[in-house]
């Protein structure tokens, strides 16, 4: 900064302007699949076929959205996925915040043999456990009901949950838990009176990876979910496609609001999402 308060800015150079003309061309190519959703979307089913597809309509319409809303049961869908995760998300993070608190701070006999065997189940294929999960949870009662979905995410969600809250909790100072301690709190009151608040950026964290990952799942709520009034949004999203041909403007519509959740989410709380990431890499 100058004695007169002006700032001093960095001359444009040939590299600068690459490198901008780069960054534009790639967020462009980046955006446009939200385009070609948001265009063919507001189109009615006539246009659609008739005109290119990355042209802007001629007559702007929100039948498509009204279509899916209503007739494809986007509707429903949109409503059976808030109910289901929410609390999935919720529950498969404090579960995910104890097992990580257990193997931070609670070092035992195996523990690291066990934290590893415990993070096996990242890396387990949905596919290769369908038929064992929908035995189980044919015996325990909870196939083909909202609990029984919120209940294979929850177990899905911990390892990975568990794996961040670990990271997090990992450079909070031993000597907090000492004094804690001393003072005469146990594990569950070093749990839920300093960890626990001291944990906001890693809740945020995984409270939005959870939620992005639940949402968008479309194996398992087709799987345990057969009745369709109780399916989740990506399903009925999955079912507006016809077996003779496709309403491709009530499709994108669909696709849109099933969207929007996850898109509004990052955009709102973005900026608190990467300070717990960071967070969460430099204390770990």
């Amino acid at each position: 900064m100058t004695a007169t308060g002006t700032l001093h800015r960095k001359p444009l150079t040939i590299g600068r302007i690459f490198t901008y003309a780069f960054l534009v061309v790639a967020a462009l190519w980046f955006l446009m699949p939200i385009y070609m959703l948001l265009v063919t979307s507001i189109k009615n089913f006539e246009e659609v076929t008739t005109a290119r597809m990355w042209m802007l309509p001629i007559k702007p319409t929100i039948d498509g959205f009204v279509s899916a809303w209503t007739e494809g049961k986007i509707g429903s869908g949109f409503v059976n996925s808030i109910w289901i995760t929410v609390p999935a998300s919720i529950i498969s993070s404090l579960m995910g915040s104890l097992n990580g608190y257990v193997f931070a701070k609670w070092k035992f006999k195996g523990s690291n043999l066990l934290f590893l065997l415990f993070l096996f189940g990242m890396f387990l294929p949905y596919q290769g456990v369908l038929i064992p999960m929908v035995q189980m949870l044919v015996r325990i009662g909870l196939y083909g009901k909202p609990a029984g979905l919120i209940f294979v995410h929850c177990i899905f969600g911990i390892p990975i949950c568990a794996l961040m809250f670990r990271s997090y909790y990992a450079g909070v100072p031993n000597e907090l838990m000492d004094a804690a301690k001393i003072d005469g709190c146990g594990f569950w009151n070093i749990y839920a009176r300093i960890l626990l608040p001291l944990a906001a950026p890693a809740f945020a964290v995984v409270l939005l990876w959870q939620f992005t990952s639940i949402w968008n799942d479309f194996i398992i709520g087709v799987i345990v979910l057969s009745n369709p009034n109780l399916s989740p949004v990506m399903v009925s999203v999955q079912n507006l496609a016809g077996s003779l041909y496709t309403k491709w403007n009530v499709q994108m519509a669909g696709a849109l609001i099933a969207a929007f959740p996850t898109i509004f989410v990052y955009l709102v709380l973005g900026k608190l999402f990467m300070r717990g990431l960071l967070a969460g890499s430099i204390k770990g």
